[in-house]
């Protein structure tokens, strides 16, 4: 990191965006949208700091962990910052998350000897699982509007990620081919349009129970993001939408 000319004001924007790009694996939502920065600023000197907050005091602290990694990594790429301060607040693990990610200690290293206890692997098995289940869970939002408006199952085994472009959701397609990117399965127009988590394509035999699995996904996630959304707002008096930025 090195200092530009950028004013606090600018890099303040960078970091907001940055964050953007940094998502609960469990919620598949960037930590923005669902109001988990309770805190965004940098100093005159280009200090970036940022206080990260959850719904609840005994959050899972491997999504924990997750979560304040990837916003380390993800404000440290912003330009013009001399340096960079993430952290959780109000977690019964945060003393131990802070000083393993600022340590860059890894998820088994920052737990040993902690309050949470001795954990037995690190976090990439775990990331993949949910980017599986974003995955199938982004499946369903492109396919069950073209499944509503009158496409056959046979019709949805032969498609391409290219032939639903001109019909599903652009943001749902394009959230789609990104979880796909980052599992490695092919995610350009030519790739088929449903795929299992290792990237075989479906057939129409197995259709049917891989939509539901797909459905039943997405139902989670609406359900745990709705579930989530009230506790954080309960637990910090929160009533309107995210907190305005910058």
């Amino acid at each position: 990191m090195s200092r530009t000319s950028d004013t606090p004001a600018t890099l303040v924007a960078g970091v907001w965006e940055a964050l953007r790009t940094v998502r609960d694996p469990e919620l598949d939502a960037d930590v923005v949208s669902l109001d988990f920065v309770a805190e965004c600023s940098v100093t005159p000197d280009g200090i970036a700091h940022v206080r990260l907050r959850l719904p609840t005091y005994f959050c899972a602290p491997n999504f924990a962990f997750l979560m304040v990694a990837d916003a380390w990594d993800a404000v440290s790429q912003v330009e013009g910052l001399t340096d960079v301060d993430v952290v959780l607040i109000d977690h019964f693990a945060s003393d131990a998350i802070n000083q393993g990610v600022a340590a860059r200690a890894g998820f088994v290293h920052s737990m040993a000897g902690s309050e949470v206890g001795e954990a037995v692997e690190e976090l990439h098995e775990l990331r993949r699982t949910f980017t599986e289940r974003a995955m199938m869970a982004g499946t369903d939002l492109v396919v069950r509007p073209l499944v509503r408006a009158g496409t056959t199952p046979e019709e949805v085994a032969g498609m391409t990620l290219g032939d639903a472009a001109g019909i599903a959701d652009t943001d749902d397609l394009r959230r789609l081919r990104a979880r796909r990117r980052e599992l490695g399965i092919p995610a350009d127009d030519d790739a088929p349009l449903v795929v299992d988590p290792v990237g075989r394509t479906v057939g129409i035999d197995a259709m049917p129970l891989h939509l539901r699995k797909a459905r039943s996904y997405q139902v989670g996630v609406d359900a745990n993001t709705s579930i989530c959304r009230g506790q954080l707002a309960a637990r910090y008096g929160l009533t309107g939408p995210a907190a305005a930025e910058g």
